[in-house]
């Protein structure tokens, strides 16, 4: 007679991998990688749901600690609850299957191939511009991958010629991998990759191109992203 073995205790996954089974509240995820905060009214016409559908699931998303909500006066938004949960999205978003149908319309594709070249990723660069910077950071020796991945002295100097600031050691990792979910190799997240996105954008290297994740190089980011990293103007200027 065989006896069954208990079961070992330990985090339950299961919990969070049913959160985001769900269609409507993963399009959520996806969409609160821009790193704002949404009102329950804007997701649910992003997801093209009922506004009380919208709010189930969006309590169900708070629950499960995967998103937070931020109170303003009478409004309330919901904003994934930190940077381990956004960088989980996309990971998961470079492991599942494209099931996006073709685009209907020219702006429709567009707007697909911005969002591959150049975006933000919850707080950092990501997409083939993203990808492209952390290659260069690494041929350059200002990252460094042999023994898993860390800044080197040499970066920390260059961050600093360029005015880039990273804050004071804190839980979130200095340096991090993302595995970017259209190139399908990783970019740079962690603290210094989110110093080094908002400097591009208080600096005015980059900008968002309407109200979407997508982000175009502006002809000073082209000048500086070429002349200290050696990217091509050919790359820079594509949208």
């Amino acid at each position: 007679m065989t006896s069954r073995r208990p079961r070992t205790k330990g985090p339950d996954l299961a919990s969070v991998a049913r959160l985001l089974a769900d269609g409507t509240r993963a399009s959520f995820c996806l969409a609160l990688l821009d790193g704002r905060a949404w009102t329950a009214t804007e997701l649910a016409r992003h997801a093209g749901v009922a506004a009380s559908t919208a709010t189930e699931h969006l309590h169900a998303l708070v629950r499960g600690n995967l998103l937070a909500e931020e109170r303003q006066g009478r409004h309330r938004y919901v904003r994934l609850a930190d940077p381990a949960v956004a960088e989980l999205i996309e990971n998961l978003a470079a492991m599942a299957p494209d099931q996006a149908a073709p685009p209907r319309s020219l702006s429709a594709s567009g707007r697909r191939r911005a969002l591959a070249h150049a975006r933000t990723c919850y707080d950092h660069l990501a997409g083939t511009l993203g990808v492209a910077i952390t290659d260069a950071m690494t041929e350059r020796g200002l990252l460094d991958w042999e023994h898993g991945l860390r800044l080197t002295g040499d970066g920390r100097t260059w961050l600093a010629k360029l005015g880039v600031t990273v804050p004071a050691a804190t839980r979130r990792p200095a340096v991090r991998p993302c595995l970017d979910w259209t190139e399908r190799r990783p970019h740079l997240a962690g603290a210094v990759g989110a110093a080094l996105c908002g400097h591009a954008f208080d600096a005015g290297w980059i900008s968002r191109i309407g109200s979407t994740r997508a982000v175009t190089v502006t002809s000073e980011g082209r000048h500086v992203l070429c002349d200290q990293l050696g990217l091509s103007e050919e790359l820079l200027s594509r949208r």
